[in-house]
């Protein structure tokens, strides 16, 4: 009988993660490939073989013998940041060429009076904007039928300038969609080669620049996201995967790889977006619901939050100065990594980030070619990583090519190497610290009342001083921290969004019936939709939202209800459950006061079977997996302490290690400051807690 596995791949800045469970024994596995920027299908190739040389077995034999194959992606994510995507066009309501520039009209930063927005920042440039006469209004109405021939002069100055991409997006097309829909029909039939958008079919919902922009960035990321999708799906095809790839969207869902590129926009956080749900898993065996999932990677850290359970999520959010309307799990992103380059400012002081040396070169130590300072080469000189080399020696680290980046810091200043890499450390720990902050302490949770989950290659190094500064008592750090965000995404199921707008005052039998019947319609699709993609009615779940508000109040907020009937007996239910929400936000209800409803959506889960959860065996003790002692610093003054090393494969469930100490693991390093005590559990997770004072 032959083994099944799940593959799950998370590609980051730095590395390509790889986990691999068997759905049998519940055994995972966890694995590393640099990343390559320049073709990200490479690096999953790389990643396959070493699999698969692991294994035994050819790269064909492993992926025919996955039931599912899932990979998170950066793509998205980076071809927004460095303004990659395609060359987009733009067909809007004339006069409204310029609503993404003039947004609602508010500052971008409170404390900057800058009137204008860098040219180059427009994902549309300006002579790419296409007004077309047209007018629909606020009651569905049309007011202005839409003149065709505008469309069709749009199309012909799009095919001139070589556009790939197109995104529509018509004034309260949300109400009524058919201009919409007929300038799509232009389009479709001039141009096409074109990728389309179409505002009221991906964001279907009130507030027409939020609608516009995400329609633009979705159709920006389009092109790039079919290219890599189709390299991703021809190339596991051609290994004989059984099912199609899913990918992680940034809902926190999978999904077919049709659906990321025709919503391109969901793939923006791909990557770090699967984190909560590791997070909740991991801390199940503790029965703990308030998690704080934090993951230091190579170039960036991420923040996630999870209260009783629930991970926040964001919509109508600006993302990277662009406003993005569909949901998307509430990331908090820093450039904090392990190649995050130290510098000092024009005040003389040391900063760490945001820039990133990467993978290509690297930091300094690893002898690619990276001359900078880095967090890497910190840790490194700290002692806390071991210099034969990481990944169980297969990346090989240079002391000296360390120590002499480090003096582009410390001389300067005038300090020894050691306080140099302590003072960065310090300096990148404040940075994490003051991003946990910005989730927690402002928004009105207190941090203590949350574990820490930690996340990512480098963060074991850092973990407990963040607890520390964070004054959280308990971490959970598991032993595929490493590659936490892979193992997350082969835990998930199958999720999609849908949308749809309910302009209603709650005081009418007609309100209750078009609600009830709208939500219908949209869960129809989504159970159609599902199904195609083989679940049975007994795999698919929906949970329902309303975005709610008092009438005359200018924003709305998300209130979850259950999947009853909406009539004259359940809306109470429903009010009172906007009233309780209202009040955990701001404080205050108005009870009293009329309610009205904006938008209504239905989430729809595909589930999938989940592996068996691994389990670790009693044994090896703390005595017999010391390897050593070396000097390590764990104060500002740069003074080394003698700290034993573990060898943290061969610890059993039970063994207990007090700091100061370093536990070895294959793809991360543990780095327990003293007065701290570590503890393996039977789940394969450390348990980290601070000694009582």
């Amino acid at each position: 009988m032959r083994t099944t596995y799940r593959l799950g791949i998370d590609a980051g800045g730095t590395f390509t993660d790889f986990v691999v469970a068997n759905r049998d024994t519940g055994d995972v596995r966890l694995f590393k490939a640099l990343s390559t920027p320049s073709d990200p299908t490479k690096a999953i190739e790389n990643g396959l073989k070493l699999i698969a040389d692991d294994f035994g077995i050819s790269p064909s034999e492993l992926v025919s013998d996955c039931d599912l194959c899932i990979n998170g992606t950066t793509v998205g994510l980076n071809a927004l940041i460095t303004h990659r995507g395609g060359k987009t066009g733009l067909i809007c309501t004339a006069g409204h060429e310029d609503s993404i520039e003039i947004r609602n009209g508010h500052k971008e930063d409170g404390y900057r009076y800058d009137p204008e927005y860098p040219a180059a920042t427009m994902l549309v440039p300006r002579y790419l904007r296409k007004g077309v006469r047209e007018r629909v209004i606020s009651d569905g109405s049309i007011r202005t039928p839409i003149e065709e021939a505008d469309v069709r002069d749009a199309c012909e100055l799009f095919r001139k300038e070589g556009v790939e991409t197109v995104a529509i997006s018509f004034v309260w097309s949300v109400l009524n969609p058919a201009h919409e829909r007929r300038a799509a029909e232009i389009v479709r039939k001039m141009l096409p080669g074109v990728i389309l958008t179409v505002g009221s079919e991906l964001y279907p919902q009130v507030r027409e620049y939020t609608r516009t922009s995400t329609a633009v960035v979705n159709a920006y990321l389009a092109p790039v996201m079919r290219k890599y999708v189709r390299a991703v799906d021809e190339y596991f095809r051609s290994l004989g995967a059984k099912q199609p790839v899913r990918y992680f969207q940034s809902n926190g869902g999978l999904a077919i790889g049709q659906a990321m590129t025709d919503r391109s926009v969901y793939a923006i956080n791909s990557g770090p977006a699967s984190a909560p749900q590791a997070g909740l898993y991991v801390s199940a065996p503790f029965k703990k619901k308030n998690v704080i999932t934090v993951d230091m990677g190579g170039t960036s850290f991420d923040i996630t939050l999870t209260k009783d359970g629930q991970t926040n999520l964001n919509k109508n959010i600006d993302f990277l100065r662009y406003r993005i309307g569909v949901p998307m799990i509430q990331v908090e992103t820093l450039g904090a990594g392990g190649g995050s380059i130290g510098w000092i400012d024009s005040l003389g002081l040391i900063q760490v980030g945001p820039q990133s040396a990467g993978s290509e070169p690297g930091p300094a130590c690893y002898g690619q070619g990276g001359t900078e300072p880095t967090t890497s080469d910190a840790n490194l000189v700290l002692g806390y990583l071991n210099p034969d080399g990481l990944l169980g020696g297969k990346l090989p680290l240079d002391m000296e090519r360390a120590r002499k980046a480090l003096r582009k810091v410390a001389d300067p200043l005038g300090i020894s190497v050691e306080r140099a890499a302590y003072g960065m450390y310090t300096i990148v720990n404040n940075n994490m610290v003051n991003g946990i902050r910005r989730v927690s302490v402002e928004r009105g949770y207190d941090p203590r009342d949350f574990v820490l989950v930690g996340a990512g290659g480098a963060t074991a190094a850092h973990i407990t001083a963040l607890a520390r500064e964070m004054g959280i008592d308990t971490i959970i750090l598991p032993k595929l921290a490493s590659g936490l965000c892979a193992f997350g995404q082969i835990i998930s199921d199958v999720k999609y969004n849908y949308m749809a707008t309910a302009p209603l005052r709650l005081d009418n039998a007609a309100a209750f019936k078009r609600i009830d019947r709208l939500f219908g319609e949209i869960e129809s699709e989504g159970v159609k939709h599902l199904k195609s993609d083989g679940f049975k009615a007994s795999q698919i779940d929906i949970k329902r939202s309303l975005d709610m508000r008092y009438v005359g109040q200018v924003h709305e907020c998300t209130v979850d209800i259950g999947t009853f009937p909406i009539n004259e007996k359940t809306i109470e239910k429903v009010k009172d459950a906007f009233h309780r929400r209202h009040e955990e936000l701001y404080t205050y209800s108005e009870r009293h006061n009329a309610v009205e409803v904006v938008n209504i959506e239905s989430t729809l889960y595909g589930r999938i079977d989940k592996p068996k959860a691994p389990k670790f065996a009693r044994g090896g003790t703390a005595a017999k997996a010391l390897k050593g002692h070396r000097r390590a610093i764990f104060e500002a003054s740069g003074k080394g302490t003698r700290t034993p090393i573990y060898d943290g494969a061969k610890l059993g469930a039970g063994a207990s290690i007090a700091g100061p100490a370093i536990i070895e693991e294959v793809t991360t390093t543990i780095v327990i400051e003293p007065g701290w005590k570590a503890l393996l559990d039977a789940s394969g997770s450390y348990v980290i807690t601070r000694k009582k004072t």
